[in-house]
């Protein structure tokens, strides 16, 4: 098991003190407990977002899903960061970005930094596997505190209905989306019909 960050979060003394949260590289195992944690975050509408439009049917982006388990193992985060094309610059060449999400912390461990941990160890991985931007839509009071803004997307949409205060973004290489310009686009890899069926399980 492949861990992101070798840092610990100690857990609320109403858990057990001794358990520790680590971020990992998300596993099949994972998978059962990642949905339902959505589903209880984000509730049975979490699939009809904009964002979902560029998920669906997609793989993340190689090495870009992480869990946050505690000592037993049991998930308590999870993030995922998925390829897309942010528009096209200037000469029309699709410009290659992440899109982040979602992000999502069990209650049990609110309050803890799980949120901010595994999106640090996410925008650490992404930088480190070369990617030079991250989009997102979210709350700009949360985000603002990892360095993404609304200034990058001005010329950029997503596909489908959002506000344009929550349409944020990171670039990790200094001016990757200058003068980027269009609709998000989803680029990475199809789910075979094998993974397809366990999404929907």
């Amino acid at each position: 098991m492949t861990v992101f960050v070798a840092d610990t979060c100690a857990i609320a003394p109403a858990r057990a003190r001794d358990m520790a949260v680590e971020i990992v590289a998300e596993t099949a195992a994972h998978v059962p407990a990642r949905e339902a944690l959505l589903d209880r975050q984000m509730g049975p509408k979490r699939r009809l977002k904009s964002s979902e439009k560029l998920r669906r049917g997609r793989l993340p982006a190689e090495g870009l899903a992480l869990s946050a388990v505690d000592g037993e193992g049991n998930l308590v985060g999870t993030v995922r960061l998925w390829n897309v094309a942010a528009g096209v610059d200037v000469d029309g060449t699709a410009i290659p970005a992440l899109l982040l999400g979602p992000l999502a912390v069990d209650a049990s461990a609110e309050g803890l930094g799980v949120g901010s941990r595994l999106m640090r160890a996410a925008i650490s991985k992404a930088r480190d596997l070369g990617h030079g931007a991250i989009l997102l839509v979210g709350d700009a009071a949360y985000y603002e505190r990892f360095g993404f803004s609304a200034g990058p997307t001005g010329a950029l949409a997503m596909p489908g209905p959002v506000e344009r205060s929550r349409f944020l973004a990171l670039e990790l290489v200094d001016d990757h989306l200058a003068g980027a310009a269009g609709v998000l686009t989803a680029t990475g890899r199809r789910m075979s019909e094998r993974q397809l069926f366990s999404q929907a399980a």
